[in-house]
């Protein structure tokens, strides 16, 4: 496929971070995009919002079921939907006819599956599940879904490589998406669907989640309050800068594999991370450097459902799709440092 193709691209989780970040880099490269996104209350609906002003979606002419011209983007519109309404999904890939499908809604977050595992079977699962019919129906050509570094759960090999176990789920929503994984194997297997899973590491950047460590730590210094830091600090993280997700991402997209397509690898799995494993330690110390405050530590024992280290070997990534991420932990926490004050929570004044 040229990368020069005009592609007619459906990406869920538009109001999301990594969405909403996707969705810009595909209309620059200039294809037409449909975003969609139910803008649960998981965390703060405002910065969803937000990121949908940014595309050119005002909040107040956003109802339900009913796709949006963007103000901005003459090749994008967005429509208010829950990937669990498989009627309202089914009608929109009628109407649209989408060439490619991203799939990057889901219920997110480790520890909210302890106090709401529904969530997670409804989004992760029914609504996965939503998503697979519409693309077997509608003959969709290619299906890339978010998956997790959590489906590695208990595994101790580092780095993590996609032939490693994976069936030792340290959570509920690591095991939805390892069910992800196994879902879109046997539409492969049975309908020829082309499906690519990608195994997501922690991901951080200008936008990103409230409840992500980038964003809870940076909260936590700048207002001078006491980090959490569990398992205390013994734990390491591949923090993979968003704009380097977004490359894999098209990259997969446009690209043409270095390797032949067969029948019997319609069915891939790749790791996308930075490819470096990072002390909590260091990642504060980094944070401190660029904010010039100082942090207040507050150790506390290890959470359940998590693991100590993350580390995704990307080398499937690089050879199949050249993919090299580009941005030093440093650099990412310094592009963040210097988004957050202006766009978030606290004034320029406090750096």
């Amino acid at each position: 496929m040229s990368s020069r193709k005009k592609l007619n691209i459906l990406v869920t989780g538009a109001a999301g971070f990594i969405g909403f970040h996707l969705v810009q880099q595909l209309l620059k490269n200039g294809h037409n995009v449909v975003g969609l996104d139910n803008i649960n209350d998981y965390y703060d609906v405002n910065l969803k919002y937000a990121r949908l002003m940014i595309c050119g979606i005002e909040r107040n002419r956003i109802l339900d079921n009913t796709a949006i011209q963007s103000e901005v983007y003459s090749d994008y519109r967005f429509q208010k939907t829950d990937i669990t309404d498989a009627a309202a999904l089914d009608a929109l890939f009628t109407e649209m006819r989408f060439d490619i499908v991203v799939n990057m809604a889901a219920q997110v977050g480790v520890r909210y599956s302890f106090e709401n595992p529904q969530a997670y079977i409804q989004s992760n699962i029914v609504g996965f599940m939503n998503i697979l019919e519409c693309c077997k129906r509608h003959s969709i050509e290619h299906l890339i879904y978010a998956s997790s570094s959590s489906v590695y759960g208990m595994n101790n090999k580092i780095p993590f490589h996609e032939d490693d176990q994976a069936d030792r789920p340290a959570s509920l929503y690591a095991a939805t998406k390892k069910s992800n994984e196994l879902a879109a194997y046997s539409y492969s297997h049975l309908y020829g669907l082309r499906t690519t899973g990608l195994r997501l590491f922690t991901v951080y950047g200008p936008w990103g989640r409230p409840d992500m460590a980038m964003f809870l730590f940076s909260d936590a210094i700048l207002k001078g309050i006491p980090v959490p830091l569990f398992n205390e600090g013994n734990l390491w993280r591949d923090f993979t800068y968003v704009d380097d997700i977004v490359d894999g991402v098209t990259r997969i997209i446009t690209g043409s594999r270095s390797t032949e397509e067969t029948p019997e690898n319609r069915y891939n799995i790749y790791n996308i991370g930075n490819g470096k494993s990072v002390k909590l330690l260091d990642f504060i110390e980094s944070i401190e450097r660029h904010t010039g405050k100082k942090a207040i530590i507050k150790p506390l024992p290890m959470q359940p459902g998590d693991v100590e280290r993350t580390w995704a070997d990307v080398s499937k990534l690089a050879a199949h799709f050249g993919y090299h991420p580009q941005t030093t932990v440093d650099a990412g926490v310094r592009r963040f440092v210097e988004w957050y004050p202006k766009h978030y929570g606290l004034k320029a004044s406090l750096m």
